[in-house]
């Protein structure tokens, strides 16, 4: 399995001859090398409707004909978009040709934010996601504080990577997220979730250094590179 991480909390997958894509921000991404022209990829995870991950979604669906799986309030709204979607929520699980997907539950907020009307359309709850590829799952914690149900996700699940945000001011910070790598108990860690703004600015290597003094093991992935899973 081929990752590649796009910044922020954009990463593409690749396994078995199926490419997915979770929260593609590209466009006015500032830490990205790829552009959403460039993405090929048949299904779009969201974790919630935020700029900063619905980001493209809806002009690559638009050229692939993929199909974007959301939570449910989110995937109404971008249906009305044109796109095919296929709902899901917090809890719930379904499998696909690719592998399986359960949301997690996450907290943070949730809406498409139209600037120029000065307009909020709400888009339910956020969600973390499950995915799971091969024999492998992956946890992408979507934009969320520390909760301790994070120690049930570990204990339910054979955890081979955790994605999580480190960036702190709208997410949980370095501190935070230690102790969430420590409860999900993932086989590695790769942060997430910083530096693409001021506001969100931290040192990922610092983290990393910290997770292994904790005996976890973390790598850093700067955008555009990839990993083999």
């Amino acid at each position: 399995m081929q990752i590649i991480f796009h910044g922020q909390s954009c990463f593409e997958f690749h396994n078995e001859g199926h490419q997915l894509i979770i929260d593609p921000f590209l466009r006015g991404n500032s830490l990205a090398k790829a552009k959403p022209e460039e993405i090929e990829a048949k299904w779009i995870l969201l974790t919630h409707g935020h700029g900063d991950h619905l980001g493209d979604t809806i002009e690559i669906a638009k050229r692939n004909k993929a199909t974007v799986i959301a939570p449910f309030e989110l995937a109404t709204w971008i249906s009305w978009q044109g796109v095919d979607v296929h709902p899901l929520h917090i809890g719930g699980a379904c499998s696909f040709d690719f592998g399986r997907v359960k949301l997690t539950q996450a907290f943070h907020g949730s809406a498409h934010i139209d600037e120029e009307k000065k307009e909020i359309v709400y888009t339910g709850m956020p969600a973390g996601i499950l995915l799971t590829l091969g024999e492998k799952t992956i946890y992408h914690a979507g934009d969320t504080g520390l909760f301790s149900d994070m120690k049930l996700i570990g204990l339910q699940n054979d955890i081979e990577l955790a994605l999580l945000p480190i960036g702190d001011n709208f997410t949980m910070g370095p501190e935070d997220a230690l102790l969430a790598a420590e409860w999900v108990g993932a086989k590695r860690v790769i942060p997430m979730h910083y530096n693409t703004f001021p506001l969100i600015e931290q040192n990922a290597e610092d983290f990393v250094q910290q997770l292994k003094g904790k005996k976890i093991n973390g790598m850093v992935v700067k955008p555009g590179e990839s990993i083999q899973l």
